[in-house]
């Protein structure tokens, strides 16, 4: 039993990957300006924007998770979401990936939302 109890707690292979380019990119910037080296401390933010950009992509080749839980047998961080390359319905990620992920990732209505109109 973990000390977050019995929980998703969304560990990917793109939340791990962001959140170490964006970890080392922190601590360059925190070394750069102890060091009062201003190149290095740009070096170091835009290392934090390629972790963002690096997640994203990951995000959208199935490394990530969609949001919500997942079913216990896919709590696994290497555990592929194959929905992805798709897209998710409420996914600000997926729907900046462009128009065409975007309306394949967009909530159709049911039979029965139709047939009562």
């Amino acid at each position: 039993m973990s000390a977050h109890g019995d929980v998703d707690m969304g560990h990917t292979v793109a939340g791990w990957t962001g959140t170490a380019l964006a970890l080392l990119g922190c601590t360059g910037a925190g070394a750069a300006l102890c060091a009062a080296w201003v190149p290095g401390i740009w070096l170091g933010l835009g290392l934090v924007v390629v972790a963002g950009a690096v997640t994203w992509v990951l995000h959208l080749a199935g490394w990530g998770k969609p949001s919500g839980p997942r079913p216990r047998a896919e709590w696994d961080w290497r555990t592929r979401d194959t929905v992805a390359r798709t897209g998710h319905a409420h996914c600000l990620g997926c729907r900046a990936a462009g128009p065409s992920r975007a309306a394949a990732a967009a909530p159709r209505p049911r039979p029965a939302e139709l047939a009562g109109r």
